[in-house]
């Protein structure tokens, strides 16, 4: 017996992902968008046209799975963040297929935030989902984000307040950057760890701590200067991923002082690096493959929706 199955769809400017949760199980198929070699991502008309040219291919893996049958929602990020002003033309490839499928199922269309998509799809993969009726910690470090948030229950859904964070670049911008800088593809998380690992430098810049905010464009300048003093690459990739971790951390830390005792989730693609990971122990982890974008989380929260009651939009 088929539950409430619902779909999920996400088109971020880095993966066109679908998705089906149905309250027990799930399954998400995601693809990475082309992006030209030696470059730091795309335009959002040409990630716009990628995604609309990619999703028929992966509903039809999902028909292949026999997993498009008896849906009863979708559910689409719309927007980066559930915050006034937040828009990025790309989350519309995803939204536009979500509405007409809605449509034409006659089923509710739940719309979310691709950040609210993140926290829930770290929450489930964790094992964790009840993590998002109590009030947490939670990190957003992705390739164009780095936020510290105060998240609490917002009906079936969450609220995210910016505690913290960068003041400027994203810890995604500087780990590309650095990627770039050593030859690596876009995106740089996946290859740069990798190379870290083959170094055992503790070499880290402190970065200096505005309450639960730091400032990575001095450790950019710390990566190009190693470079051109002709340092070891796995040299350089450690020490961009030890600074962020150490700086991620002490915010943490920071954030738990004024708000003791709440779980701290980590979510975004920055959140699969296995340096950070190491350095906060204590925190929920999403599973890697859930900690880069996807629509699971998109998926869950349009069955929490349905499951409460909810009409949709």
């Amino acid at each position: 017996m088929i539950g409430l199955r619902c779909l999920g769809l996400d088109t971020s400017n880095y993966t066109t992902s679908v998705a089906v949760f149905d309250g027990t199980t799930g399954e998400n198929i995601g693809r990475l968008l082309d992006v030209p070699s030696g470059t730091l991502g795309l335009r959002q008309s040409d990630a716009l046209f990628q995604h609309v040219k990619r999703l028929p291919g992966l509903f039809e893996q999902l028909h292949e799975k026999d997993l498009l049958g008896e849906l009863r929602a979708v559910g689409a990020s719309t927007r980066p963040r559930a915050v006034d002003g937040s828009y990025m033309p790309c989350f519309l490839a995803g939204e536009g297929q979500g509405r007409a499928l809605s449509a034409t199922l006659n089923v509710p269309f739940f719309p979310v935030s691709h950040q609210q998509g993140h926290i829930a799809a770290a929450a489930w993969s964790a094992g964790r989902l009840g993590l998002l009726d109590e009030p947490m910690l939670a990190w957003h470090l992705s390739g164009g984000t780095t936020e510290l948030l105060y998240v609490e229950p917002e009906g079936v859904n969450v609220r995210a307040q910016a505690i913290g964070g960068t003041s400027d670049i994203s810890a995604g911008q500087l780990i590309d950057r650095t990627g770039k800088l050593l030859g690596l593809d876009f995106p740089a998380g996946k290859a740069l760890d990798a190379l870290a690992r083959e170094s055992q430098s503790e070499k880290r810049f402190k970065v200096k701590l505005n309450g639960c905010s730091f400032s990575l464009s001095g450790v950019e300048n710390q990566v190009k200067a190693m470079a051109e003093r002709g340092e070891a690459p796995a040299d350089i990739a450690r020490f961009a991923l030890n600074t962020i971790a150490d700086a991620v951390a002490r915010a943490t830390a920071a954030a738990l002082e004024e708000r003791p005792g709440l779980n701290v989730l980590c979510s975004g693609g920055v959140a699969s690096n296995s340096l950070l990971r190491e350095k906060l122990k204590n925190a929920v982890f999403a599973e890697p493959r859930y900690s880069t974008d996807n629509a699971m989380g998109v998926a869950i929260l349009a069955w929490r929706s349905l499951q409460a009651g909810e009409t949709g939009r």
